[in-house]
């Protein structure tokens, strides 16, 4: 009797979750302004603490939990995302591709200063996406720019319907990784239900299904990849790991770790040399051939500032770099980022070649906890960390026992605190107890916590 009592009141409490949750999603996708930090905080923290209760309340009801996580996000559906103007120069860059320009080779602002209006509704756009992002070049990888063009196929003239197909690519994509993470956590033999750490946490779904940002996409491609190299089928591996690299550039800093994949794992040395050179020639070639229908002199050029733009002119909540400036201001006076940015390549290329060459890893697991890592320890350096930045670095830690990546997913809702003000000022004291927070769990998890270690994979 108290068994049956016990199994109401369990299914009652997760229900009244699932209410609760709903409710204030939709609060968020059709109510909420980034300006409004005092309501974007109240609602992120409740709809945080929800999402953990739930994956407690039903973490062996695997398909209800899905169900869950995939009917908050078509709440979204018809919402215009309220948190980030990107998605203003993504939908210009699909219609440039529909009328046939090549969106590597004009800034919006170019078209919009001559009085020319390439593409429906370009003033809207425009006005939309901000000052900033219309004076620079596009960056978005050709994977990306596909997704953008199919939005504008279906969506030529309205603003909506373009949010709403490219929406439903990036639920695609989330779907995917729920498939290839559950398949992923049983090789690992790790809970499958760790997976909704990432498919059913608020930053995800506000920050992708609800944004609009295209890490959902690369990171399917990235972990399909990481599945069909476990499962021995690395030449595929190669292909959907360089389709990831065409959606968002990031994964290229995961190919050194793969050496001692390809070299440890084979029996003959030479022969995993081969495969490895093998791998890393189709991962380039293909990713050189889907950038190849927008080459010229221009277009490599412009690409080539355009990224060197991110170490050297953008700043927004760093944490090491933001210590450099500090230390550049009390010595030379000024703002340092063109000296500090040229290093910052430097030192993540130095650390992730120590993580190649010093750490075992042979296993997936491992090779994904050297992943962790590397794109750590970028983060923590790098000169901008955008909220959704920090999914790559969620789905990675969903594989393993470290937990930092799932609070920094929680705080980093304080970086918002800029978009308060007319003139999106940061407050460094905010910025510092997001980090002071992040670096604690970190230091205790990597440094001082020794007994955090991996569990055995599965290996086949």
């Amino acid at each position: 009797m108290l068994n049956n009592l016990q199994f109401t009141n369990y299914r009652k409490s997760g229900f009244l979750f699932v209410l609760a949750s709903t409710i204030l999603f939709f609060v968020f996708a059709y109510y909420s302004k980034r300006t409004d930090y005092n309501l974007l905080i109240l609602l992120y923290s409740t709809l945080f603490i929800l999402f953990y209760k739930l994956i407690q309340v039903y973490k062996e009801n695997i398909g209800l939990l899905t169900l869950i996580s995939f009917g908050f996000r078509a709440l979204f559906i018809l919402a215009i995302p309220n948190l980030s103007q990107d998605f203003y120069r993504f939908i210009w860059d699909g219609r440039m591709l529909l009328e046939g320009y090549n969106p590597y080779l004009f800034t919006v602002e170019s078209f919009i200063n001559s009085h020319e209006y390439p593409v429906a509704q370009a003033e809207e756009l425009f006005h939309g996406m901000g000052e900033l992002n219309a004076s620079h070049l596009t960056n978005y990888p050709p994977l990306n720019q596909l997704c953008f063009l199919i939005a504008a196929l279906f969506a030529k003239t309205n603003i909506l319907g373009s949010v709403v197909v490219m929406r439903l690519l990036i639920i695609a994509a989330d779907f995917g990784t729920l498939h290839f993470g559950k398949k992923l956590l049983k090789v690992i033999n790790i809970p499958v239900h760790n997976i909704f750490l990432y498919v059913l946490n608020p930053f995800i779904i506000i920050e992708l299904t609800g944004n609009l940002h295209f890490e959902g996409i690369m990171i399917f491609l990235l972990i399909w990849s990481l599945y069909l190299l476990q499962k021995g089928k690395w030449m595929l591996s190669a292909v959907v790991f360089a389709l990831s690299v065409s959606t968002k550039l990031i994964p290229l800093m995961f190919l050194p770790l793969l050496f001692q994949w390809f070299i440890k794992r084979d029996t003959s040395k030479s022969k995993g040399l081969i495969k490895l050179m093998t791998y890393y020639a189709l991962v380039l070639l293909i990713t050189m051939t889907s950038f190849l229908p927008f080459y010229s002199t221009d277009f490599v050029n412009n690409y080539a500032q355009t990224v060197g733009l991110w170490f050297q002119r953008f700043e927004f909540n760093a944490s090491l770099y933001y210590i450099a400036r500090a230390i550049g201001y009390m010595f030379r006076g000024y703002n340092e980022i063109g000296v500090i940015g040229t290093f910052i390549p430097v030192l993540v290329i130095l650390f992730i070649l120590i993580l190649t060459y010093f750490r075992n890893n042979k296993s997936i697991q491992q090779l994904i906890i050297s992943m962790l890592f590397a794109l750590s320890f970028y983060l923590f350096t790098a000169t901008t960390v955008h909220p959704w930045y920090i999914a790559t670095l969620l789905i990675l830690s969903v594989f393993t026992n470290y937990k930092f990546p799932l609070v920094w997913s929680f705080v980093i809702i304080l970086s918002y605190l800029a978009y308060a003000n007319t003139n999106n000022i940061e407050n460094l004291w905010i910025i510092a107890l997001e980090y002071l927070i992040v670096y604690t769990v970190y230091i205790w998890e990597v440094i001082l916590n020794k007994p955090l270690k991996l569990k055995k994979s599965a290996e086949k």
